[in-house]
């Protein structure tokens, strides 16, 4: 795909105000540490606010808030202890990462991919090296550059917005493991109570995982009453719905793939 377009190689106002006419709030940074008081929070697409900032720091570099409005970004890391690489082939591989209409090259050597903003929060699987960037987050955009001169550099352009189905992510490359079933609690009329009763910071998962029993039992019947026993949690009803269906999506995949000889 070609590069081309508003975003290639702009000065650094430039590009923020072409992010923020893109609907993308914008905020500037010294490397990557915010120079407004609260950071991403102080974004914006108010160009009168940007050219502010700008005037007053022409040389900082620029943040985008990730999460909608703004755009959901994975961010695939290059250290010396490892790459985001083999972990970004497999979701290539599954088909996750088709929806990106965004690819920039970091300075470490890795990429942003860009995807369409949503309500998702922010997650990070550091062992793989691979972090998604989503609400209440941000990522340094091009033509941004590092205190040594390294760059953001725009890699390809693409028409589309779809977006990253991260718990589908998350699924694939660090399945958590199977919650234990409690002994007496082997039907699928259990799963919502279990549900209901999962700790805070394993709803999620807890969804996740029933939400697969129950679509690999042909029981699809049992999903709403585990749905609202998420709900009961503190889930939103958004991320309800994604979980099942990222839970069906897995489910459909793995049955497809039993059944090829």
């Amino acid at each position: 795909m070609s590069a081309g377009g508003t975003l290639a190689r702009p000065r650094l106002l430039d590009a923020a105000l072409a992010y923020a006419g893109r609907g993308w709030p914008v905020f500037p940074c010294r490397g990557k540490v915010p120079l407004t008081r609260h950071g991403y929070q102080d974004a914006t697409t108010d160009p009168d606010v940007i050219h502010g900032w700008w005037g007053r720091w022409p040389r900082a570099n620029v943040a985008i808030a990730t999460g909608a409005p703004g755009p959901d970004v994975l961010d695939v890391d290059r250290r010396e202890d490892g790459s985001g690489f083999a972990a970004l082939n497999r979701l290539n591989r599954a088909g996750l990462t088709a929806g990106a209409h965004l690819i920039v090259r970091t300075p470490s050597g890795g990429l942003h991919a860009y995807f369409a903003g949503t309500g998702q929060r922010c997650g990070s699987l550091p062992r793989l090296h691979v972090d998604f960037k989503a609400a209440g987050g941000y990522v340094i955009a091009p033509p941004s550059v590092t205190a040594d001169g390294r760059s953001w550099e725009l890699g390809q352009e693409r028409d589309g917005s779809g977006i990253l189905d991260w718990p589908a992510c998350k699924a694939l490359l660090a399945p958590a493991p199977a919650p234990r079933w409690p002994a007496g609690r082997t039907t699928l009329a259990g799963l919502a109570a279990w549900v209901e009763r999962q700790a805070h910071g394993n709803h999620n998962n807890g969804l996740f995982w029933a939400a697969c029993r129950a679509v690999e039992s042909g029981e699809a019947h049992a999903l709403d009453e585990i749905a609202a026993a998420a709900a009961a949690t503190g889930l939103s009803n958004r991320e309800i719905a994604r979980t099942i269906d990222s839970a069906r999506r897995r489910s459909g995949r793995q049955a497809g793939h039993e059944a090829t000889p």
